[in-house]
């Protein structure tokens, strides 16, 4: 339980009272201090009291309205104020410095006492805050005595060999150092709940190693001054606190600052919360790493109150300290281990997904190595390249999943309580407690999953009630609870947390990962345009009295999409014109593209005509490439009478050109695309006369990013429509005109035209 301001609750008739509502109380300026020394804050050069605690009277004999105005020398004398006067002239960092041994002239002589000094800021400007305690213990107080009594403490930590082994040294030297009745290491998880895993005590107390105390027993004011000051000492829990006179500042109205205050009087919710343990005396010693509180060493004490000298205090701090650093060195070398082993079998996965023979997903999700080799985890789920591979207990709906993981802001997310934090995603996934997602480029991903790790939890009370509404008056007060008996909590629907060295290198995965995505890009994206190549005609047939062109640019950027232009001879001696396009880009594509254009080769080439052709082409693409959809125009030419038969499924009509410059599209029906067809394609004939010509092309010609379909249909229809029929049309202009570098698709553009000039013997 922290240092929490008893504050005032709501009303009994509204809202529930709860601990959380004295969060905001601000513990810093509790206007009193423990009376077991005096506090003084002082104007500086000057050195004038301008605050000073009741109880001054017990250590000068001067009541506390004699005090405040007075010169500090009047107060606890000439020779005590010369040593503080020349402390503060000589070091800096007073705090470092501390404590200084003074003379304090009292009613009964000279008495020895610790000052411990700091400045805070007040107003607008600072005074000097010098805290006096009267002397006891080992006396010189120094460095050297500080450090001789830890010393055997230090050797002992140093040998230590586990987290475990420090944790328990840790507890029994502080006891031996502080003679407390019970010495407890807390450490504290990242919902800032602490446990209890060491404990030194009394033969006759019962133990509190492995229970939890919830987060409320330390809000975030008190952790920080937690974080700020290293120990904190409460001698006699039933003290009664000396206020400070003036309680605020004169000019601005301000309270004195006590943060750093030694002396700084504690929460009365605090004193009930000990009280209520049968505690009469505590210190703590706060445990850093990074600045944050990592966990904290307790002291407890039954038997009465318990001064605990500075000179002990202060070796208390030391070993503290030192056992901060040895903490999160050995912390730290855990995680180290943890890590590099997760980076060597990352490195052996990586390797396996570089293997140009093998899936990436197969490789990534392989059981040896494999991404359960990496985190540990219940089953694995990897949407790569197209391809979905689960393994382990990995039954799940990948569908929501992946989408859930590219809806996610950032590139690794982490889940411990899915039903709690997405329930709509924890419906997806019976089973799964917990995921670490990371998302990839191209809808692509990688997920750990964990089912639910049942556990029980034991607290010292019921955590859930934290808190006592109590009638005061017309007001209500909250109470800490009353009962540490052991208390027993079933945790359900959580995973194993998931380690920040694991969740480290699986980000250290996704950047190198991307390396490996970028790699197999460019041995598909070679491939891919290897194969496109190879299907793709290395001549034009030349009938006689015919021109044919034809140009394919792949999409900016490289990408190997689906198009394809063919152009061949049939045994009756007519030829075919077709152009088509795949749906999506890579080698996925340009194999269905290969496939789908040797088909249709075929069908023409046995005779079939063109609508019997489409037709075959459909129900091959249903029954044998299910992924897969192309949309295609085709158009078969008797080159001796111009008639061409012309059948488009799912493709942009083509363009028809006259004799004397005209060019519009082809009235016609357009069926759907090839794979999902009607199964009733149109066929039109259409007569190319002399001089005139067709248009095939694909929709990256037309369509784009920045070109509307309409627009784009407008642009190219003006490219082939010529006032003087007899200027050729250039398709390189074209095609370089209809380039579109955002464009995510590639372009082909076929030209079909029939010589003016019809040689001999041909029919016009």
């Amino acid at each position: 339980m922290s240092e929490q301001a008893a504050g005032q609750g709501a009303a009994a008739s509204g809202p529930p009272a709860d601990l959380d509502t004295c969060a905001q109380e601000p513990i810093r300026v509790p206007g009193s201090v423990q009376p077991h020394g005096v506090l003084l804050a002082l104007s500086e050069p000057d050195l004038v009291v301008r605050h000073a605690s009741t109880n001054v009277v017990d250590l000068t004999g001067l009541a506390v309205e004699d005090v405040v105005g007075a010169p500090f020398g009047a107060v606890v004398g000439a020779g005590a104020a010369q040593a503080v006067r020349a402390h503060v002239r000589t070091f800096g960092d007073l705090r470092a410095r501390n404590p200084v041994a003074v003379e304090v002239e009292g009613p009964g002589g000279a008495v020895v006492a610790d000052a411990v000094l700091h400045r805070v800021a007040v107003g607008g400007r600072t005074l000097l805050v010098v805290e006096l305690e009267t002397a006891t213990g080992p006396r010189p107080f120094s460095f050297p005595n500080t450090y001789q009594a830890v010393r055997g403490a230090l050797e002992r930590l140093n040998h230590a060999g586990s987290l475990e082994d420090l944790f328990d040294v840790a507890a029994q030297e502080v006891r031996e150092l502080t003679g407390f009745d019970r010495v407890m290491v807390y450490r504290f998880d990242a919902d800032h709940h602490g446990e209890v895993v060491a404990e030194a005590r009394r033969a006759d107390l019962n133990s509190f190693l492995g229970l939890h105390y919830p987060a409320s027993d330390i809000p975030p004011q008190a952790r920080a001054l937690y974080e700020t000051s290293w120990i904190r000492i409460i001698p006699d829990v039933g003290y009664t606190p000396a206020p400070l006179v003036p309680g605020v500042d004169a000019a601005s109205g301000e309270p004195l600052d006590l943060t750093h205050a030694v002396l700084r009087s504690v929460s009365p919710v605090h004193v009930e919360y000990l009280g209520n343990m049968g505690v009469r005396a505590s210190m703590s010693i706060s445990l850093l790493r990074d600045g944050r509180l990592w966990g904290l060493i307790a002291c407890h004490h039954y038997a009465g109150p318990h001064v605990v000298p500075i000179g002990v205090r202060a070796a208390a701090e030391f070993l503290g300290s030192a056992l901060s650093l040895r903490l999160v060195a050995r912390a730290q070398d855990r995680e180290l281990e943890r890590q590099l082993a997760a980076q060597a079998d990352i490195a052996r996965v990586l390797t396996a997904a570089r293997n140009p023979d093998r899936g990436l997903a197969e490789a990534l999700a392989g059981e040896d190595p494999g991404l359960l080799s990496v985190v540990p985890a219940h089953g694995t789920v990897v949407v790569a390249d197209g391809r979905t591979v689960t393994v382990g207990d990995a039954t799940v709906d990948v569908r929501a999943l992946r989408a859930w993981v590219q809806a996610q802001p950032d590139r690794v997310t982490t889940r411990t309580a899915l039903a709690e934090s997405d329930p709509e995603l924890a419906a997806a996934l019976p089973g799964v407690a917990g995921v670490l997602a990371v998302r990839l480029p191209g809808e692509q991903m990688v997920v750990w999953l964990r089912d639910e790790h049942l556990r029980d939890i034991y607290w010292g009370g019921d955590p859930q009630n934290k808190a006592i509404a109590r009638r005061e008056g017309a007001d209500v007060r909250l109470s800490p609870r009353k009962s540490f008996d052991r208390w027993r909590e079933t945790v359900r629907g959580r995973c194993e947390p998931w380690a920040p060295e694991h969740v480290r290198a699986v980000e250290d995965l996704r950047s190198r990962l991307l390396e490996v995505l970028l790699e197999r890009n460019r041995w598909q994206l070679a491939a891919a345009h290897a194969v496109q190549l190879s299907l793709l005609p290395g001549r034009l047939p030349e009938p006689t009295g015919w021109a044919l062109q034809a140009r394919y640019v792949p999409a900016a950027g490289g990408r190997v999409g689906g198009d394809w232009y063919d152009a061949l001879e049939l045994p009756d001696g007519r030829f075919a014109v077709i152009v088509g396009d795949v749906a999506g880009h890579g080698i996925g594509a340009a194999a269905a593209m290969g496939q789908l254009r040797n088909a249709l080769r075929a069908y023409l080439m046995r005779g079939a005509d063109l609508r019997e052709a489409l037709v075959d082409l459909d129900e091959l693409a249903r029954r044998t490439m299910p992924d897969d959809m192309a949309t295609v125009v085709a158009v078969v030419v008797d080159t001796s009478s111009g008639d061409a038969w012309i059948a488009a499924a799912g493709h942009p009509r083509p363009l028809a050109l006259t004799a004397d410059g005209g060019a519009d599209l082809v009235t016609m029906r357009v069926d759907r695309p090839v794979g999902v067809g009607s199964g009733d394609p149109q066929v039109v004939r259409l007569h190319i006369e002399p001089g005139g010509g067709l248009v095939l092309y694909s929709d990256g010609m037309v369509d784009s990013r920045s070109t509307a379909l309409a627009a784009g249909l407008r642009r190219l229809i003006e490219h082939f429509d010529r006032s003087d029929p007899t200027v050729p049309v250039d398709i390189d202009e074209v095609v370089a005109d209809c380039h579109d570098l955002d464009s995510k698709d590639d372009m082909t553009l076929l030209l079909l035209c029939r010589d003016a000039d019809l040689p001999a013997g041909a029919r016009p």
